[in-house]
């Protein structure tokens, strides 16, 4: 039964707002973050881990690793944006995301009142487009 009654309407139309103002927060920081992988106009905090400096250089020293990274946030976080193509953002972005979120959990857990919110974010987007995945994994 579907419900068709103004509250569902209301209802619906507040849980698409929320949804576009998260992933047009969301869809910047990504961008943000690919553009400094190729600018580098953000400073390296001071406080940061030894370990996580020491990966960072390891991934700077593979030449192709940060740009392919930065190209992948700047591509997913323009998909996030748009509700079109918010469902393929979601999943070009979920691989990029895994990294930062267990980066951040092994090496720098200070910075994980970050990457939990986006990953819930994107975990919204992909449940609630789960109907467009399914032609994927279906015979």
């Amino acid at each position: 039964m579907q419900p068709n009654g103004l509250l569902y309407k209301i209802t619906t139309t507040m849980k698409s707002k929320i949804l576009f103002v998260l992933c047009l927060l969301a869809g910047l920081m990504f961008i943000n973050a690919g553009l400094d992988k190729f600018f580098h106009y953000m400073p390296v905090p001071k406080d940061m881990p030894e370990k996580m400096v020491k990966v960072g250089m390891a991934f700077v020293e593979i030449g192709w690793l940060m740009p392919l990274v930065g190209a992948i946030e700047i591509l997913g976080g323009l998909l996030l944006i748009f509700s079109r193509t918010r469902a393929l953002g979601a999943i070009v972005i979920l691989p990029v995301l895994t990294g930062i979120l267990l980066a951040n959990i092994s090496m720098a857990p200070s910075g994980l009142f970050i990457a939990f919110p986006l990953f819930a974010i994107i975990l919204w987007v992909i449940i609630d487009n789960r109907e467009k995945y399914l032609p994927m994994i279906r015979k």
